[in-house]
């Protein structure tokens, strides 16, 4: 259960707690408030289900209304997320609407809009600041307002801060203002939203208070820290890590390619040493909404300082140089065969960035697809999590899933393995492939079989 203060200590808070706040924490501590969620995605839906698990009326904001629809009528349109699981939130008082109005009956709102990056590489905070303008005509003193999207130090106090000022909202004075990093970890079965410790900063000492109150109805724990600038780093820092953790190992199985040595061996070997080493696993590359675009965020912030995170961005551009190196494997183990790039039917199994989830975002899959099909190759996927391709920005296959049968598996000069989902037959398509060129160590080694 969550933990909380004692009666003396939430006496001590509400005293000096401004007057138009008291209200708030009031409603906050005996799970009275009302909270919105904006932002229906992997993140914004897990945890207004979880709010409403726990007895807490909440709304759902979403400018898809096709989302919206889904969700009011008991469907899911994430695979992890059961139609069961939705029902049971509306009947608990959950719905889910395009009604930014709707704002003005809350006590509490969490955004949890994506952060991506433009053409350039650079932060793009439309999603985040579109967000917050269309809460502003609606916000009122005594709500609390928090963000969760992934972003540079400084986004709560530097964009959102100002523009609840300029309304007349002051942060711990007749608003509270929090920033609280989602963590979610998509097809881990163990840990759900509740069980994984939420880190949370305020803009005062107040609206740490209140933002513990809010999410504490939810998560087992939380984890104050000092300020929303180091909630925000400390975001950045735990996908950074991994970044750069896996631009290290990537780097390493070229190098233990040239040398003909299996990488998936070596790490094995060094992951018996009880101390001092994390294994992390190679593959085509980055993937997900966060490791591939979170350092991003610091490197350009970073910039400000006049710094230059060298190590960040050389990380960066060994993940994202792996596709190509993917390619480079198929090309060459065409030509061992005889056979060009051009005109070979080629087979991507796996088209979400990791294995047993219906994500898609910044899948590598999807980047070797596309450079595939820029070297002539006639391209198609399988992936039982995703039976067609979804509509992405830069990316345009009309295409649907090739269900995986001995007569489907011949007809490919070569299959792919991008994403090593545990649904897929791995003998059977060791058996009946002409040619197997796998990213995710599933196999050792055989006559048609190339590891990448």
């Amino acid at each position: 259960m969550p933990t909380t203060a004692s009666a003396n200590q939430d006496s001590e808070r509400m005293q000096i707690m401004p007057p138009l706040l008291k209200n708030l924490a009031s409603r906050l501590e005996a799970g009275a408030a009302h909270v919105g969620i904006f932002g229906l995605g992997y993140v914004g839906l897990p945890l207004a289900l979880r709010f409403a698990e726990t007895g807490i009326k909440v709304t759902g904001f979403d400018i898809d209304a096709n989302k919206t629809e889904l969700l009011n009528s008991g469907n899911s349109y994430i695979e992890r997320i059961t139609p069961a699981e939705i029902q049971a939130a509306l009947k608990a008082g959950f719905m889910a609407t395009t009604d930014f109005s709707l704002t003005v009956g809350l006590d509490a709102q969490i955004i949890c809009v994506p952060t991506p990056l433009d053409a350039h590489h650079q932060p793009d905070l439309s999603y985040v600041i579109n967000t917050v303008e269309a809460i502003l005509p609606y916000f009122r003193e005594g709500q609390l307002l928090s963000l969760e999207s992934t972003t540079w130090p400084g986004t709560t106090e530097e964009i959102i801060e100002p523009r609840l000022r300029s309304r007349g909202f002051v942060p711990g004075h007749n608003c509270a203002l929090v920033y609280s990093p989602e963590r979610e970890d998509p097809g881990n079965p163990h840990y759900t939203t509740a069980d994984i410790p939420k880190v949370i900063g305020g803009t005062t000492s107040v609206c740490l208070e209140l933002g513990q109150a809010l999410y504490g109805k939810a998560i087992n724990t939380t984890v104050p820290v000092s300020s929303t600038r180091v909630a925000e780093m400390s975001k950045l820092l735990e996908n950074i890590h991994r970044a750069v953790n896996i631009g290290l190992v990537n780097e390493m199985k070229i190098v233990a390619d040239r040398m003909g040595i299996n990488i998936h061996e070596v790490i094995q070997a060094a992951a018996t040493k009880p101390f001092g080493f994390v294994p992390y696993t190679p593959g085509p590359g980055l993937g997900g909404h966060c490791i591939p675009i979170d350092p991003f965020y610091l490197t350009w912030k970073a910039k400000e300082y006049g710094i230059n995170t060298r190590f960040i961005e050389l990380a960066g551009e060994i993940n994202h140089y792996m596709p190509h190196w993917v390619v480079q494997k198929v090309a060459d183990a065409l030509n061992e065969q005889g056979k060009a790039v051009k005109g070979s039917r080629i087979l991507v199994l796996g088209l979400a960035y990791k294995k047993n989830i219906d994500d898609t975002r910044e899948s590598p899959a999807v980047e070797i697809m596309s450079l595939l099909e820029q070297k002539g190759a006639e391209v198609a996927y399988s992936d039982p999590h995703v039976p067609e391709f979804p509509r992405k920005r830069d990316y345009h296959f009309d295409l649907a899933s090739v269900p995986l049968s001995e007569e489907s598996i011949r007809h490919f000069d070569c299959l792919v393995i991008a994403t090593d989902h545990d649904a897929f037959d791995y003998e059977m398509l060791h058996s009946h492939a002409r040619l197997l060129v796998d990213t995710r160590g599933r196999f050792t080694g055989g006559n048609n079989v190339v590891l990448a």
